[in-house]
Order: C-alpha cells, then sequence, then structure tokens
C-alpha cells in the first residue's frame, strides 16, 4: 500500500495530498474547503490537545468557551482588526427556512432576516473582549488567563487539508493584565510554551521571533511566532502569540481601578495554535513510505504482530504476548496487538509502516523456540532480533531514542538548509534551493512588499536571538543593523 504513494522529490504536493488520505488522516468533506478529520488524524488531535492543556494549566490559565456567533457591530469597533478579517468572513443574514412553495425543497425565509448580520468566528479577541468588560472591574480582578479549544471559519477558496481549510480546530488564549510589562511577558511565555511542545513533542525545531509590521496579526501591537522548515525548503508558521496592548480594551471599554485607585484601560495579549500542527507534523517528518510520527503524538506506539499457522501457534503467541502488552500499559506505552485475521502479516507491516507506529514487534513459532522477538523501528526502518526477555525496557528506550533521533534529523536538515546572504543574487539563488535565508532588510514596508512581488518569499520573522550588526539591504543596498529570516512558505 506505502508503495504506491508519489514521492517527494517528484510531486510533494500530491505526496502530502495522499499521504493524508491513505494514512486514513482526514478526507475533504461536502463542503467545499471543508474537511472531515478520521479517527486516526483526531487521535493525533487529541494527543496535541493534552499535552498543550495541561501546559496552558501549569502555567494558570482556565479553559472556557465563547459563542460561535459575533455580532457584526463588535468587529466594527476595532478598526485594523475588522480590516484584516473583512475578506474571509462568513456572515449569518437569516434564522430560517421554509419549503419552497413551487416544490423545490427548502428556501430561505425572507421574512426571517436577522435585525443584525451575525459573523460565524474567525477568532474572538471582539465578543471575549466584550465580555471581559463584565468580567473586570479592579486589579484584584487580574490577570484574567482564559483558553478556549474552538472551531474558527475563515472562508477560504485554495484549500489544502490541515494546511489551510475554511474551517478548522485550534485552541486561543486570551489573558488581560494590570501592565504593560505584564502582558509583554505573558506573550513571550506563551511562545515559549508553543516552541517547547513543538521541539518536545512534535520533534519538530522553530525559530522564535516577531512578525514585522506588515505580516502583524490585525489589531496587535506586536506578533511572536514560531517557524519551521518543511521537507520540501518550505516555512510554515506553527503558533503565534499576540501583545495587543490596549487597543482591544479601549474598544470595548475595559477599565480596572489600579491599587493607586486610578481607573485604566486593561492590557491584553491572545495566542493560538491550530489543527495547521498536523501539516507541520507529517511535512517534517515521513518519508516516501508513509506517515513517521514522534513517539509522543502516536496514537499507537507499539503494535505487536503475530506470524502463525494455525490457532495452537496464535494462542502459545498470545500466552507470550498478552502479558508483555499488560506490562508496557502500565509503563504508559500505547500497544496494539494485532490478532486480527483478514490481513496477512505482511499487509499489516506496510499498513502500520504507512501510518507511522513507531514501533513493530514481529513473533511467529520460530521466535517462540529460541526466545527471541523482532523490532523494526520506524524512523531508520531497522529490524533486530533481539531476546524476548527484558523486550519491555528495550522498548520504552528505543521509543525514546526515536524521539530524540526524529528532532535530530529535522534539525540537521534545518542547519543544512539555512543560508546566509549579502546579495541579491545570492538571495535568488538561495531561494530556488529553498530553505531559510538570512539576510539584511533596511525595514521599510515598500521594501519587504517589493521583495515578496518579486520573489514570492516573505519575512517570516525578526528572530529573536538575531545579532546585532552592520549591514546592506539586498535589495535596496541601504543600512540595515540585523538580519531577518526570510523563506517561502506555506
Amino acid at each position: 500500500m506505502s508503495k504506491s504513494l508519489p514521492s517527494r522529490s517528484e510531486n510533494y504536493s500530491e505526496w502530502y495530498n495522499e499521504l493524508v488520505k491513505r494514512a486514513d488522516l482526514a478526507e475533504n468533506s461536502a463542503v467545499r474547503g471543508c474537511m472531515i478529520i478520521k479517527p486516526y488524524g483526531y487521535s493525533i488531535w487529541e494527543k496535541m490537545q493534552r499535552a498543550l492543556d495541561d501546559m496552558f494549566k501549569e502555567t494558570g490559565h482556565e479553559n472556557a468557551y465563547f459563542p460561535l456567533f459575533i455580532p457584526k457591530s463588535f468587529l466594527s469597533k476595532e478598526a485594523s482588526h475588522v480590516e484584516g478579517f473583512a475578506k474571509e468572513c462568513a456572515v449569518v443574514t437569516h434564522y430560517r427556512l421554509k419549503n419552497d412553495p413551487n416544490g423545490g425543497g427548502v428556501i430561505v425565509d425572507p421574512d426571517a432576516k436577522l435585525e443584525e448580520e451575525l459573523i460565524v468566528r474567525p477568532t474572538s479577541e471582539t465578543v471575549i473582549w466584550s465580555s471581559y468588560k463584565n468580567w473586570i472591574q479592579s486589579y484584584r480582578d487580574l490577570p484574567l488567563l482564559i483558553n478556549q479549544w474552538a472551531n474558527v471559519v475563515r472562508w477560504e477558496m485554495r484549500t489544502r487539508l490541515f494546511l489551510r481549510t475554511a474551517e478548522f480546530l485550534w485552541q486561543e488564549g486570551h489573558t488581560a493584565h494590570a501592565t504593560k510589562q505584564e502582558a509583554i511577558e505573558e506573550t513571550e511565555r506563551m511562545l515559549d510554551v508553543y516552541a517547547e511542545f513543538a521541539e518536545n513533542f512534535m520533534a519538530l525545531p522553530v525559530v522564535k521571533g516577531i512578525k514585522t509590521a506588515n505580516e502583524r496579526f490585525a489589531g496587535a501591537d506586536e506578533t511572536y511566532c514560531i517557524e519551521a522548515l518543511m521537507q520540501d525548503g518550505k516555512a510554515l508558521q506553527a503558533g503565534t502569540s499576540h501583545f495587543l496592548g490596549q487597543n482591544f480594551a479601549k474598544a470595548f471599554d475595559v477599565k480596572f481601578l489600579s491599587k493607586e485607585n486610578q481607573l485604566d484601560y486593561v492590557w491584553g495579549t491572545s495566542w493560538g495554535v491550530s489543527t495547521r500542527l498536523m501539516g507541520a507534523l507529517i511535512m517534517a517528518h515521513s518519508d516516501d513510505q508513509g506517515l513517521v510520527l514522534p513517539p509522543k503524538l502516536a496514537p499507537i506506539q507499539v503494535v505487536i504482530v503475530p506470524i502463525y499457522k494455525g490457532e495452537d501457534q496464535l494462542n502459545a503467541i498470545k500466552d507470550k504476548v498478552n502479558p508483555l502488552v499488560k506490562t508496557l500499559r502500565k509503563q504508559g506505552v500505547s500497544v496494539k496487538f494485532d490478532v486480527s485475521e483478514n490481513q496477512s502479516p505482511g499487509f499489516k507491516f506496510a499498513e502500520y509502516e504507512l501510518k507511522g507506529v513507531p514501533i513493530r514487534l514481529a513473533i511467529g513459532n520460530r521466535d517462540m523456540e529460541n526466545g527471541t522477538i523482532e523490532l523494526a523501528r520506524r524512523d531508520t526502518r531497522e529490524k533486530t532480533s533481539m531476546a524476548f526477555e527484558g523486550i519491555e525496557q528495550v522498548v520504552v528506550d528505543t521509543l525514546a531514542d526515536i524521539q530524540e533521533k526524529i528532532y535530530a534529523k529535522a534539525l540537521a536538515f534545518r542547519t543544512e538548509n539555512t543560508f546566509e546572504v549579502n546579495s541579491w543574487d545570492e538571495f535568488n539563488a538561495k531561494l530556488d534551493i529553498g530553505g531559510f535565508i538570512s539576510a539584511h532588510w533596511d525595514g521599510t514596508s515598500e521594501t519587504e512588499e517589493k521583495i515578496k512581488d518579486l520573489t514570492k518569499a516573505t519575512i517570516r520573522c525578526i528572530p529573536l536571538d538575531a545579532k546585532e550588526e552592520v549591514g546592506k539591504c539586498i535589495l535596496t543596498g541601504n543600512p540595515s543593523n540585523k538580519r531577518v529570516m526570510f523563506a517561502r512558505a506555506y
């Protein structure tokens, strides 16, 4: 099954689309631009959710839920915010259907027009800050640290499963603070949470940075981001954290009484990651045989496939393997012992390879006689015969090693495909190769837009660890004091 996948080198886009479908992660829905996340794909998203949710709660955040529908007038209160999302909004205008008197099924009832149109949530700043006005009166109510897990709609015409769909799943944090410094610290703290999750769970190295004014979230004073490099040399924004200043507090009149008995607007942040992370996970690690999943996010970490002839051999293998399954599960390892009889061992091997199961154990009659078991790693595709006794610890150690090796491989790829350039010719030559390009830029929006128009490359971020250095902009030759990170991107 996995052998029939298109190769990454021949058609990366087709490889990605086919892998998402054949690995049973997702499929296109009857609604154009939307997707159905299938059980195996959703189980990966659930593991992402659990890990992130624990990290949010460890940093003092609580979960809540806000309405899917937002009054149009709310979006009008913050000018740059509505401008940023106006072209992507789905609008509800009526609240009722009725039977078509001409027998054509159902039609919108023209008498059921809403007094005010409702926007299907593209992001929740406006509806949440409307609530915060009622929740915050004094400094004793701050900081307010709220997160919600939800779906959002941003009307996309050109879509790709997980990477860009009209409806997607995400979490969005929205916090309010008494001081500017506290809000900035929160923005940076949550960026660090995202980076830690990406690197420790997704095995995905990321660059932390600040977006330029052109790329900043609509309504924010600053947008922080993590950027990752995919195997085709394109960048993918894997998470954002926004310092909102007092913009939404002023738009919705959210004030608090300070310790000094002064009335002032609160300071805000918002931050989020989405099911786009599923796309990043696939594109950063997988190969021409299928998914390669880091063990921490794999729904099945270990699959055990028996090889047998007849019921007696199968029963003997079960007696041997069932205690192993119980022991591994007690150690927190997710195990599947596949004793189904409708597929051959060879078919099962290919299927679990396609689905990225980190470890496959195979045991047959000869293994039973010799006291051995075969262990196959998904990341390297190495197979080793080893003693059955003590295999539990080998499995635990191997899972940890796979997690580390997948990260190391992705980091090595990023290092090999990060280039420092100092001229326009160098810049264009490296763009044809793909990867991150570290280059000087004169800091103007006009130059940034011109580079984008000429090359389709964007400034992914100004890295937080960028060093101060004297240089010249690659396009204009004007002075620059630090390098920024360019790439073509998803």
